[in-house]
């Protein structure tokens, strides 16, 4: 799935993902960015991730290059 990250708090490591397909938001699993490129994220940062047995996003990959800002919900 491609998504957004809406926020992310690199002391924590809590977080959110806006999965761009229908806006639905997800939590960042515990140790979602284990194995990949990413130290920290930034928010309107493009990912690609999985969702979890809990529904929380996990696995983050790059997403695609144009930063597409946060998105407007609600």
């Amino acid at each position: 799935m491609q998504g957004v990250i809406k926020s992310y708090d690199p002391g924590t490591g809590d977080g959110v993902v806006v999965r761009e397909a229908d806006l639905l938001e997800f939590d960042l699993a515990d140790g979602a960015l284990e194995g990949s490129v990413f130290r920290m994220l930034r928010q309107g940062q493009r990912v690609l991730f999985d969702l979890d047995e809990d529904q929380r996003a996990t696995s983050l990959s790059l997403g695609s290059e144009v930063d597409m800002g946060t998105p407007e919900i609600g």
